[in-house]
């Protein structure tokens, strides 16, 4: 534990009101604090028990009180339950538990004008429990700053949309997820499977389908075949460029890990 974690966790002896407990799990969370000390904040501000969650961030459309104001009355409005909600830098963050109407395209759909018109939105996946609760906050703010890197975005953006900017910046969750959704799946159990060798020879000779075939002593059509099975396993084609930069990450990141 670093000492910044030690030094929120010294507050939790104190009595505090609601605000300050709020802005104490919220702060644990974000530093990946996620144990039983963080629960019981969770239990005070009435997120007990098994829960699932999602996370919600971008620039205030206002000061931060008055966008962290009008989120939580869109919440509330849907039947959602005491949103938790902080800031880190220029960014506003939002973790909503996932109750009644407060799924998370509609919360969404409901809080976007809290948020500024000019800048990024990033809604996370569900995830579960006080740990999930903290890598949904964390992977909102990576992927926050990770944004400008895309030249085109859509709103709001989506978890797999920055894995390899995510990774640059080193957010661990977005590496393993690169390592062992994509580069684990190609590399597969079978010794005798050619589908990683092709991807990477596709890769490595910039998206060239004869100087692939040539390399591997293939027809062209084989290796189109077998970059059309890969894209179906990982989900993602080598042959778009974009996808081929999330393949190159990962290939990188799974070589690291396993020299």
């Amino acid at each position: 534990m670093n000492s910044d974690q030690a030094d929120i966790l010294d507050l939790l002896s104190g009595h505090t009101d609601d605000s300050t407990i709020e802005r104490l799990a919220f702060e644990c969370l974000m530093n990946g604090i996620a144990d039983e000390r963080v629960t019981s904040l969770l239990n005070v501000l009435a997120w007990r028990g098994a829960f699932d969650c999602f996370a919600i961030g971008g620039v205030p459309a206002s000061n931060p009180m008055a966008a962290s104001l009008a989120a939580r009355k869109s919440v509330r409005d849907l039947g959602g339950e005491n949103a938790i909600i902080g800031t880190y830098g220029s960014f506003l963050l939002m973790l909503v538990r996932q109750i009644g109407a407060a799924t998370p395209e509609v919360t969404c759909t409901s809080v976007m004008p809290a948020f500024a018109e000019s800048d990024s939105v990033y809604l996370s996946p569900v995830r579960s429990g006080v740990a999930g609760a903290s890598h949904a906050l964390r992977e909102t703010l990576f992927s926050l700053q990770a944004a400008p890197a895309l030249s085109t975005q859509s709103r709001p953006l989506r978890a797999d949309e920055l894995l390899p900017e995510r990774a640059l910046l080193g957010d661990d969750y977005a590496r393993e997820e690169l390592y062992r959704n994509v580069y684990r799946v190609l590399r597969g159990d079978n010794p005798d499977d050619p589908t990683y060798l092709t991807v990477s020879t596709f890769l490595r000779y910039g998206s060239s389908l004869e100087n692939t075939a040539k390399e591997l002593n293939v027809h062209p059509n084989t290796v189109r075949y077998r970059l059309k099975r890969a894209a179906e396993t990982t989900g993602w084609d080598a042959t778009d460029p974009r996808d081929a930069y999330v393949l190159t990450t990962a290939l990188a990141i799974g070589r690291m890990r396993e020299h």
